[in-house]
């Protein structure tokens, strides 16, 4: 998400950074390429005046003129204004009542409600330890409930079956009951969508609030439809009292005008981002983050928080030790990062969080193939246990059997012995004493701080 948006305002700014003064032509300039980027981003015309006027109105003021470095004070002004339109914090599901806690999902048919209700319930049973029970109230569309079945199953989440020929509101009140009877700290209620808003939705969606009372009434949006998205959320906040807002499918939105929109238009915080399509992909949504991201600045605390989440330490410290006693590193090992990298959401997510990728020519941004790493990780799979600690003996005749067995072509298996080879030469550098040299060079690199 953001990628273009995050392209063209890195030009812009950068430009500004380079400038040894601020004038009123340059900054007139640059604010005119700002405001075209926002709204080729689709966001809001509203929005995006109101945040034009707010930079405009602290960069030129005398701190910053005579600043000596008035580009990189445009540009924290330009980060501190959009940290405060995506909504200053990151705001938390409410659970901090007598259980159950009851949060009700509802949106348009397609937002994804079904899989965000899984994924919500997998988030809070896997990272806060909470009881989760989830039910389906959508009794009109074909195999609701049971897709709402099936995903929990898959996710081990706790489901509460329900039937076509119930009403949504005794099932509702159904749910809450067995949870309230089972001591389950959160039950998570789908609801029926539309194809578009009608009065008879809004008056079901109504009288299922009035009779579970949820502590968070979350609408589900789809951000891949930019202001639409934005105006069906302003609807729905007009009949109830909704309290957040999941954005989904934001791995395939590239503009990022909902996001930017939603809380300055509805009064109501995004809580999380749905970025694929498994139970796992969902992450809390920060607007710090989120702004530093766009302006290049990368988004280390969350590669972090996403490597102690999903790392296996002990793993982790087996390897560290016997690559530090110089011992080989193999192709099981090999194999075990390219697990690990698969685990973190892959190569392309990772470089949307670092410093300074959104620069990046488009043409190497669109090389990296996530898919590759899977290629990777079933040929190793198709070696026998000696192959994968000795590839020296991987010739002719066992290349053709692991590429038949893995699916792929020699020439595939040739490329991964290559990549090997030369990370093998990387790590027996770093079991040399290579680490401290390595972290002084990454160390001298870093972005410096506003």
């Amino acid at each position: 998400m953001f990628e273009n948006l995050s392209g063209r305002l890195q030009a812009t700014l950068n430009q500004l950074r380079g400038a040894g003064r601020l004038t009123e032509p340059n900054m007139t300039q640059a604010l005119r390429e700002v405001r075209m980027a926002l709204l080729e981003a689709d966001v809001a015309l509203p929005v995006v005046k109101a945040f034009i006027e707010q930079v405009k109105e602290q960069a030129t003021g005398q701190d910053v003129l005579h600043s000596l470095t008035p580009g990189q004070a445009v540009i924290k002004i330009v980060n501190h204004e959009l940290i405060q339109l995506l909504g200053a914090t990151n705001d938390r599901l409410d659970l901090a009542v007598r259980p159950p806690a009851v949060i009700l999902m509802v949106g348009l048919q397609g937002s994804g409600k079904t899989t965000t209700v899984v994924k919500v319930a997998r988030l809070l049973r896997e990272r806060e330890g909470k009881t989760v029970l989830a039910a389906s109230t959508d009794v009109y569309r074909p195999a609701a409930i049971e897709q709402l079945e099936r995903l929990s199953a898959s996710a081990d989440v706790r489901f509460f079956p329900s039937r076509k020929d119930e009403l949504p509101v005794e099932i509702a009140t159904a749910v809450v009951a067995q949870a309230r009877r089972e001591l389950i700290d959160v039950v998570l209620i789908d609801t029926a969508g539309r194809l578009h808003i009608d009065d008879s939705m809004m008056q079901e969606i109504q009288a299922l609030h009035s009779a579970v009372s949820p502590v968070e009434t979350i609408f589900v949006a789809d951000s891949t439809t930019g202001q639409d998205a934005v105006v069906t959320a302003k609807a729905f906040n007009d009949v109830l009292p909704l309290t957040g807002v999941i954005l989904t499918k934001t791995d395939g939105d590239a503009r990022g005008g909902a996001a930017l929109s939603i809380r300055h238009v509805t009064g109501k915080p995004i809580k999380f981002l749905g970025t694929g399509e498994s139970t796992d992909a969902l992450e809390p949504f920060h607007p710090d983050r989120i702004a530093s991201r766009i302006l290049g600045m990368g988004d280390v605390l969350s590669i972090v928080e996403e490597a102690q989440r999903t790392t296996d330490l002990q793993q982790s410290e087996k390897l560290a030790k016997k690559i530090s006693k110089g011992k080989g590193f193999d192709l099981e090992d090999f194999r075990a990062q390219l697990v690990q990298m698969e685990n973190m959401g892959g190569i392309s997510r990772l470089l949307d969080r670092l410093p300074g990728t959104g620069l990046l020519p488009e043409g190497v941004k669109g090389q990296v193939d996530d898919k590759q790493s899977t290629r990777l990780v079933a040929i190793i799979n198709s070696m026998t246990a000696a192959e994968r600690r000795f590839p020296a003996i991987i010739r002719g005749s066992r290349k053709r059997r692991i590429a038949k067995g893995s699916g792929t072509q020699v020439q595939d298996v040739n490329r991964l012995l290559k990549q090997f080879t030369q990370v093998h030469k990387m790590m027996k550098r770093v079991g040399k004493g290579g680490m401290k040299r390595m972290l002084r060079g990454i160390q001298g690199n870093l972005p410096g701080k506003f």
